[in-house]
C-alpha cells in the first residue's frame, strides 16, 4: 500500500502528467477512450472476481444491505462503463474552445478559451463504477486524476484501473495520468487534502460524513456533491395517476441513489384521496412509511415521524410523508430540510409551476418528472463527476465543462498601454 512519500510523488507525477495531456488532441483522446473500454470488457472476470471479494468481506463486516447494492458490479455494470467511456470519446471536446470573443478600444482581441483544470482529486466511497467514470471524464478534459475509493471496493477500483492503463499504455501515454490511492488511512487522506502544490481541485462523493470530513480538512479548493434528502410535492391541483408513478419511480427504482426521493409531502386538500393510493402502493413496494398525524390516521401502516425522520438522507426502502396547508408550507418545509441537490413539484397549475421554479433555489427544480432524473448522463453529459450543490464554478450534474477552466488569449500589434 502507498505511504505518504509515496503519495506526494503520486502527486508530483500526476502535475507532470497533467503537462502532457492537455497538449493531446482531441482524436489522441478519444482513440485512448475507446481502448480503455475495450480493455474494461477484456478484463471482465477479473473485475468481477475482485468484485466478489469485496463483496464477501463488505457482507461479513456486516455492511447494510444499501451499501452492498452501491458496491456490486455486474457483467451490465462493467458494459455500462465502457458504454460511457465510447460515449465521451463520441462527445465534443471542449477543451480549446473558445466561448467568447472581442475587440478592446485599442483593438486588442481578446478571447475566453476552455483549458483543464489540471490534476483533479475525488474521494469518494463503495461505488466502484465511479474509478470508471471519473477517469474518463478527466481524461476526456485533459485533466490527470488521483482517485481515493473506500476501503471495501480496493480490489475492484484496482483491477478497474488495470485495464485503464492498458488503454493508456498502447499510445504511450503516462498512467500517471489515472492515479488510485489503494490505502484507506485516514491520515494519509488528510495529507491528500492538503496536496495544494500538485492537486488543483478536490471533489468529493459520498455520505455526507465523508463530504463534511473534506470540508473540514481541505485545504485545495473543494466542490461539494452530493447529499440528496430530495422532495416530492403533490400540490392540490396535481395528476393523482401521474403523481404516484413519479413517486414509486423515484423512492423505489433505486433507492441507494442521492437523488431519490426521501420526502413526500401533499396538500391537505388531496391527501385523503392521493395517500389512499399512494399508502398501500407504497406498502407493497416493501417501502417503510414514517408519517405525521394525518398520514398516521390515512395509512395504517405508517409509523410515526419523528424530527430526525424529516432531514434523513435514507437511501433504503424508507420515506417521511408529511401533510401540508398548502404551497407555502411546502415550500417553507423543503427550504428548510433542502441538502440543495433535486426537489420535485408534481401540479397542473402553470403558475404554481412557475413560482416553484423563482422559490427555491437548488441545482435541479422538476416540474412533474421523477428526480432520478438528475444524472449527467440523462441530462447528456456522457456521465458525470459527481452532483454539485454548491454555487461557485459548477452545479447541478457536472459532465465535461464543469472539469475545466479558461484562460484569456490576447492578440496585439505591438499595442503598449499609455
Amino acid at each position: 500500500m502507498i505511504n505518504k512519500a509515496e503519495l506526494l510523488a503520486m502527486g508530483q507525477a500526476a502535475k507532470l502528467a497533467s503537462r502532457t495531456l492537455r497538449r493531446l488532441s482531441s482524436q489522441e483522446k478519444n482513440q485512448a477512450l475507446v481502448a480503455m473500454a475495450n480493455y474494461l470488457r477484456q478484463e471482465t472476470a477479473n473485475i468481477l472476481a475482485a468484485n466478489a471479494l469485496d463483496t464477501e468481506d463488505a457482507q461479513a463486516a456486516g455492511r447494510p444491505q444499501s451499501f452492498i447494492d452501491r458496491m456490486v458490479l455486474s457483467d451490465q455494470a462493467i458494459e455500462a462503463m465502457a458504454d460511457g467511456l465510447e460515449q465521451m470519446a463520441d462527445l465534443a471536446d471542449p477543451i480549446g474552445r473558445v466561448d467568447d470573443m472581442w475587440y478592446n478600444q485599442e483593438g486588442l482581441q481578446i478571447g475566453r478559451q476552455r483549458v483543464p483544470l489540471g490534476v483533479v482529486g475525488i474521494i469518494f466511497e463503495s461505488r466502484p463504477n465511479v474509478t470508471a467514470d471519473a477517469a474518463g471524464l478527466c481524461f476526456k478534459t485533459g485533466n490527470a486524476v488521483i482517485l481515493r475509493g473506500g476501503k471495501e471496493t480496493i480490489r475492484s477500483n484496482q483491477a478497474i484501473l488495470k485495464a485503464l492503463h492498458q488503454g493508456l499504455a498502447d499510445f504511450n501515454l503516462p498512467t500517471s495520468a489515472i492515479n488510485l490511492i489503494d490505502n484507506p488511512d485516514r491520515e494519509l487522506a488528510k495529507v491528500f487534502m492538503q496536496m495544494n502544490e500538485s492537486v488543483d481541485v478536490l471533489i468529493p462523493r459520498g455520505s455526507a460524513g465523508l463530504i463534511n470530513n473534506v470540508i473540514q480538512n481541505a485545504t485545495v479548493p473543494t466542490i461539494q456533491t452530493g447529499e440528496g434528502n430530495c422532495h416530492l410535492y403533490v400540490e392540490k391541483s396535481a395528476d393523482l395517476d401521474q403523481a404516484l408513478a413519479i413517486l414509486i419511480n423515484g423512492k423505489t427504482q433505486k433507492v441507494s441513489a442521492c437523488n431519490a426521493i426521501e420526502t413526500l409531502l401533499v396538500d391537505q386538500e388531496i391527501a385523503q384521496s392521493f395517500l389512499s393510493q399512494a399508502g398501500p402502493a407504497l406498502v407493497a413496494a416493501g417501502v417503510t412509511i414514517h408519517g405525521d398525524n394525518q398520514v398516521q390516521a390515512i395509512i395504517p401502516e405508517a409509523q410515526p415521524a419523528t424530527p430526525d425522520d424529516w432531514a434523513t438522507e435514507y437511501l433504503a426502502m424508507e420515506i417521511a410523508i408529511k401533510v401540508v396547508s398548502g404551497y407555502d408550507e411546502a415550500i417553507d418545509h423543503i427550504e428548510h430540510y433542502t441538502t440543495y441537490h433535486s426537489e420535485t413539484i408534481v401540479t397542473s397549475d402553470y403558475q404554481v409551476s412557475r413560482d416553484f421554479m423563482k422559490d427555491l433555489d437548488v441545482a435541479v427544480l422538476y416540474v412533474n418528472a421523477s428526480p432520478r432524473f438528475s444524472d449527467g448522463e440523462k441530462f447528456g453529459f456522457g456521465g458525470e463527476i459527481g452532483i454539485s450543490t454548491q454555487k461557485l464554478h459548477a452545479r447541478g450534474p457536472m459532465g465535461l465543462d464543469a472539469l475545466t477552466s479558461y484562460k484569456y488569449t490576447v492578440f496585439g500589434q505591438g499595442q503598449v498601454r499609455p
